[in-house]
């Protein structure tokens, strides 16, 4: 996991230089039971006070689904002898590499974890595009001195190599990558140790993603989950973990955090179509 200062210095977490710090230099207390833990406002009233954004990384701040689908193409054909296809290989995406290779072909996964990587790494520069209105949204959460991390299931050279590309590294205090937990979303394990190395509580942490596990991560961990409708995924299967926003483009995120909040609540969901409420409101006239 690496950490910088607001300032693009070095910082130290734990005690350990910045560099890299393992998940081990993030001293996080033991989550509370369900009995003892303090129940937290709805995420629209904790939204007004957010103290942190956080985001996956592909499919949320960088467009590589293209770039991933091919990888898989490539990866599956060459090892198995026949490229499995694109709706039973982009399924899990969100979850580390080695697991989904793992499920996909038991007795394979180290073989399809390298072609994967050395497939992706040729071609990641040439396939990987940027989402239009990104590096201004981050500008605008900048400028209002809320930090910013990154929480992706991607392994740290990948991770940092698509950072670097758009240059988007700056904006980021905290990157945690699959590279730097033992647990992996959906559980909300590396969502609370970005947190922790940002000395937040993650329930007054917003979590933009656009993969389901996102979503079952932030929500299952408290934090304010906001569904990015622009990624891999269909708005209904992002949804379906119950996130309590929901954007179509990275542009409209300052305007949740500073200024409109009430209208990207998720109000109504209708098969893909997600109505925000200003947007209903509207129609109702």
């Amino acid at each position: 996991m690496h950490r910088r200062r607001a300032d693009g210095g070095p910082t130290q977490l734990a005690g350990i230089a910045m560099g890299r710090a393992t998940i081990g230099a993030v001293h996080e207390p033991p989550p509370a039971t369900p009995a003892t833990r303090e129940p937290l406002p709805p995420p629209d009233e904790r939204l007004s006070c957010v103290e942190a954004v956080l985001f996956d990384l592909d499919g949320t701040l960088i467009d590589t689904v293209e770039l991933i689908r091919v990888s898989f193409r490539y990866a599956t054909e060459k090892v198995l002898g026949h490229a499995l296809p694109d709706e039973l290989t982009m399924a899990n995406v969100g979850q580390p590499l080695r697991t989904q290779f793992e499920d996909l072909a038991p007795g394979h996964a180290d073989e399809l974890v390298r072609v994967y990587r050395e497939f992706n790494r040729a071609h990641h520069d040439e396939l990987a595009k940027s989402y239009p209105g990104t590096v201004e949204a981050l500008t605008e959460i900048e400028r209002h001195a809320l930090p910013m991390g990154v929480v992706t299931s991607k392994g740290s050279e990948g991770a940092h190599t698509g950072l670097a590309l758009f240059g988007l590294e700056r904006f980021f205090q905290v990157v945690v990558t699959a590279d730097d937990v033992a647990v992996h979303k959906p559980d909300p394990y590396p969502l609370r140790a970005a947190a922790a190395a940002l000395g937040i509580t993650l329930g007054y942490c917003v979590y933009v993603g656009d993969s389901p596990h996102d979503m079952q991560a932030a929500t299952s961990g408290g934090a304010i989950a906001v569904a990015a409708l622009w990624g891999a995924f269909s708005a209904r299967d992002v949804l379906a973990p119950g996130p309590a926003f929901a954007l179509h483009e990275i542009g409209e995120l300052p305007g949740l955090l500073f200024r409109d909040r009430g209208t990207c609540a998720v109000e109504e969901r209708e098969g893909d179509r997600v109505e925000p409420r200003a947007q209903q409101a509207r129609r109702a006239l």
